[in-house]
Order: C-alpha cells, then structure tokens, then sequence
C-alpha cells in the first residue's frame, strides 16, 4: 500500500488494484499549486470524513470525470447521490468490504457543515484494511479516549493524525493518540495550510522521539509505503 500526501488532510492510498482519494482540496490549496493536478486523479473510491470546505472542495469535479464512488457518513453521501454521484454511506462503528478491502468509519470529535452550513452529519475517521496492512485515518478530531478502541480492532501499520493544533489536536495530543491506539508509526496532516495551523516541523518531530516514535511530515506530492 502506498500513501501520497496530496496536501492539507488529502491523500492518495493506492492498493494492488485501486486508489481511494481522501478529503480531496486541491484547487484551493495555495500550498499544493504547481504541485498536484486534480485532472490527473481518476480515483476508484473517494472517502469523505466530513463536508467541511478544506475536506471536499473537489470531490465534485474528481468524482465527474474518474467515476469514483463517494463513501461518507449518511448525510454527506445522500447530499452527492441527490446530484448524481455513485455513493455508499455509512456511519460510526460500521463497516464494509470494498473491492479493495475493508473500511470501518470511526467516531471523530469534531464539527461538520457544507459551505452553505446545512448540516453534512457526524465527522468520522476510517480504519483501512488491505494488502494485509491496516491504517487508521483519524480525520479532523480531538485527542479522545475512544481511540482506545482502534487497537481491538487490529494492529495498525500507520495512523494518519492531524497535528496543527486550534482546529483539531495538536502534536503533543496525537502523541498521547499514538499511545491510545498502539500505533508508533505516524503521518501527520492537517498542518501549515494556513496560518491557525501552521507548526515548527522540527519541534513536532522531536516531540514524537522523545516518545520513541516517528513522526512522518511529508512535502506534497511526496509518498509512503506501508
């Protein structure tokens, strides 16, 4: 499995035969210009942890020319199929096998509109299972003691936690999330995009040796294999 960081909280997951696009903003990024092009991304699936604007700016324009089925809580994905999009909803604590694995959304502490501000349901995370390997993608959410939880569902290769602090937690949170859920092996997102968000990279990183473990902070367009 690989992972691209695409910028912001966007990411890229390719398998041995699908790619899942993650909380697509792009064009919106100044940030990820020059950098990545949304007319390159012609994902199978699309997962959407809430409707705000910084998590799915581009679904719409993605989802029209990859034919991508969008996977969201309830609300977000009857808001895409009342427009024409393939959808799967879903909500906390469930889950399902996907052509390409398995998919459990996870509870999030965190708030969720659409630009308009009609409401866009719960946030939520996704613990992804495939090629044998787990990764849990927290979405926007505060440290909270459900993440306990996440280890009883399996061991996890990598956990994508937000780290710019003000809107979500902030790095010395997601060290203590690190240790809730088992997982020493970290790829920070929701950082620097703007300026509530911005971070000293090599603080954060230190933060994470100090507790014996590893903080991935990755330029965009840059990858990880899992």
């Amino acid at each position: 499995m690989k992972i691209s960081f695409l910028g912001h909280a966007t990411l890229l997951v390719e398998t041995a035969a699908h790619s899942i696009l993650i909380d697509p903003f792009i064009t919106g990024n100044e940030k990820a210009a020059g950098k990545v092009n949304i007319e390159d991304l012609n994902p199978d699936f699309i997962l959407l942890t809430h409707a705000h604007q910084d998590h799915i700016l581009d679904v719409e324009p993605i989802a029209k020319q990859s034919g991508a089925t969008i996977v969201s809580n309830y609300e977000i994905a009857m808001h895409y199929q009342a427009k024409g999009f393939e959808v799967h909803p879903m909500n906390h604590g469930g889950s399902w096998e996907f052509p390409f694995g398995k998919v459990k959304y996870t509870q999030a502490i965190h708030t969720s509109s659409f630009p308009d501000g009609t409401y866009g349901g719960q946030p939520g995370g996704f613990i992804l299972t495939a090629d044998n390997k787990r990764v849990y993608i927290a979405g926007d959410t505060a440290l909270t003691l459900d993440m306990k939880l996440i280890p009883e569902w399996g061991k996890l290769n990598l956990a994508v936690l937000p780290i710019g602090d003000n809107f979500t937690m902030g790095v010395s949170d997601a060290v203590i999330a690190s240790d809730l859920i088992k997982c020493n092996k970290v790829l920070g997102y929701h950082y620097d995009t703007f300026g509530y968000i911005e971070i000293d990279h090599q603080r954060a990183k230190a933060k994470f040796d100090a507790a014996g473990k590893k903080l991935h902070l990755l330029e965009i367009g840059a990858s990880l294999e899992v």
